[in-house]
């Protein structure tokens, strides 16, 4: 499989959508870019389906205060990419660069993988 660096811009549509919205810590627009059986992970936790992720992106909103800036992206393979985002604020580890590796399905996200 080969890897490639992309604009970010150019990430799909629905990637981009759920990044904006949880920059904002928006958890219902977030979770309409997943599919009904999607799986985050993230801190080696899985969250399979979208009341799930709901909750993940609720408590991870309201548990901390950071930022997020978008610095790199890469196409790992058809319908997988990889969001890389800068995250500053008042949590462990402070600053800290995040892959947000994500799968694509039927337009939506079915799964993503969230690690250093």
């Amino acid at each position: 499989m080969t890897t490639h660096d992309i604009p970010t811009a150019a990430l799909p549509e629905v990637v981009a959508r759920y990044l904006a919205a949880h920059r904002v810590r928006d958890a219902d627009t977030a979770i309409g870019a997943f599919t009904a059986d999607a799986v985050v992970v993230d801190d080696g936790r899985t969250y399979a389906g979208t009341e799930a992720i709901r909750e993940f992106l609720t408590k991870a909103a309201a548990e901390f205060e950071y930022t997020t800036t978008l610095i790199a992206a890469e196409e790992i393979g058809p319908g997988q990419f990889v969001a890389v985002n800068h995250l500053a604020g008042n949590f462990p580890g402070s600053p800290i660069d995040l892959r947000y590796r994500f799968a694509l399905r039927d337009g939506l996200i079915a799964a993503l993988t969230i690690e250093p």
